[in-house]
């Protein structure tokens, strides 16, 4: 099956509790005002099968406390999402985190093939303007539904206000020379980092220029 694939990293410690798998999905057709991934964003990039996914990710799966699957938009390519989901759930007890941009109510079609294959999904459209005072998510408009007993058992701990614990980002490194970040970030950090960098001579695009430039 294809598939639009971003990246896949391991582990990832700021999108769900312990050591993550996380796998970002490749295209968004929301594409929020102030996304911190708009990279993801287009479509034409990120080509690659749900069987070269598998065999990229089998020998992590044993170590991941839990999955988390981002983009870009995940439910922007249901059948390979479901697919994903299902293959997962044969491969690994780990808890299966799950973000969209779509609000919940426009995705009970793709939800009723996904029964039970989704621990925690968080959904509705980052917001740039509104308050950001939640865990897990980059505005407090987007909500976090706990859709089984291992997803409530996981993702109850973070109904709560934000602690400074949360304020981290895990760093990754691409072969290119690319740096990534993984998790959720205050307002403006993303731009500030770029400005400080820029301004000590060092030549840097964040997410938002890439998105520009395609």
């Amino acid at each position: 099956m294809d598939l639009r694939l971003s990246r896949v990293h391991f582990p990832v410690t700021t999108l769900g509790p312990g050591q993550r798998l996380g796998i970002w999905f490749q295209g968004c057709s929301i594409q929020c005002p102030g996304c911190i991934s708009a990279d993801t964003w287009a479509t034409n990039r990120g080509h690659t099968t749900l069987e070269d996914l598998l065999k990229q990710i089998t020998r992590l799966l044993p170590e991941a406390d839990g999955v988390t699957i981002s983009g870009g938009e995940p439910f922007d390519q249901p059948d390979a999402l479901v697919a994903l989901l299902s293959a997962l759930r044969e491969r690994t007890g780990a808890d299966i985190l799950v973000y969209s941009g779509h609000a919940l109510e426009t995705l009970s079609p793709v939800l009723q093939r996904a029964q039970g294959l989704i621990d925690a999904l968080i959904t509705d459209p980052f917001q740039l303007h509104s308050a950001h005072s939640m865990p897990l998510r980059g505005s407090d408009n987007q909500r976090m539904h706990l859709l089984t007993a291992l997803g409530r058992e996981r993702f109850t701990q973070f109904e709560r206000f934000l602690t400074g614990q949360d304020k981290s980002l895990d760093v990754m490194f691409d072969e290119d020379g690319s740096v990534w970040f993984a998790g959720i970030p205050s307002r403006g950090d993303f731009q500030r980092l770029r400005d400080l960098l820029n301004d000590e001579g060092h030549l840097v695009q964040i997410s938002a220029d890439k998105a520009r430039s395609r």
